[in-house]
């Protein structure tokens, strides 16, 4: 029997969950429901969903502060989280970004528009066939074991990051732009944002600590993995 993706929604409004709880029951999801981060966390400790369906106002922890806080944690970090919330500013959609989230979602919004979000994100999550190894100076990326080190030295990337870094160092001194980017790396674009290629090229660059200014940014063009950038030849 096939496992049916786990859907964890963390909502304190009772109709709003029902509602999304229903529809994802009738699409081939699982939904488990949580009306705080208290109640959410006691189910990412029994068992771990295949996505995070999480409001941005939350009593007690705010939806922002839950997602740094899962992201921050080992065990959860790879875990999708989409964010749900009635703020549609830009601002507000970079904060929600900035705190880890994968994707955006604004209130009022419609049920195909959710479905088709949680699965692109769990598309995007699914490990790609590939056993590959790949260096660039002293990056190398091995994608059958999903490590990333420079000068021998492991790094930390998330698994949004890891992909684009994947595909930069597939692609390494091509200029990339942020629509190229998104039809390679997030594959159905349609919902995505551009601005969400900067907030996951900044997240690839602080993982990537020295090596991080081997991202470039091209202006009025897009982004480029280089082996030899300026501060490295400097180094």
């Amino acid at each position: 029997m096939k496992k049916l993706p786990r859907v964890l929604i963390v909502e304190d409004e009772p109709a709003i969950a029902e509602l999304i709880a229903v529809n994802l029951r009738h699409n081939g999801f699982q939904p488990i429901w949580s009306e705080d981060g208290e109640s959410a966390q006691r189910e990412l400790d029994a068992v771990l969903p295949d996505v995070i369906l999480l409001d941005w106002m939350l009593p007690g922890q705010s939806g922002l502060v839950l997602a740094r806080k899962w992201r921050a944690d080992s065990r959860t970090k790879p875990i999708p989280i989409l964010i749900l919330t009635a703020r549609g500013d830009e601002p507000d959609k970079v904060a929600g970004l900035d705190a880890g989230a994968d994707d955006y979602i604004t209130k009022p919004f419609s049920t195909q528009e959710l479905l088709a979000r949680i699965r692109a994100v769990l598309r995007r999550r699914a490990p790609e066939q590939v056993s590959d190894s790949v260096t660039i100076g002293d990056l190398v990326l091995d994608a059958g074991t999903y490590r990333v080190t420079f000068q021998g030295q492991p790094l930390k990337v998330g698994p949004t990051e890891f992909k684009l870094l994947h595909f930069f160092m597939k692609h390494s001194e091509r200029v990339h732009s942020r629509s190229q980017l998104l039809d390679k790396v997030w594959g159905d674009h349609v919902f995505i944002e551009e601005r969400t290629v900067d907030v996951h090229v900044k997240r690839l660059r602080e993982a990537l600590g020295a090596a991080g200014v081997m991202v470039e940014t091209v202006r009025g063009a897009g982004y480029r993995l280089t082996a030899q950038p300026p501060a490295l030849m400097q180094a």
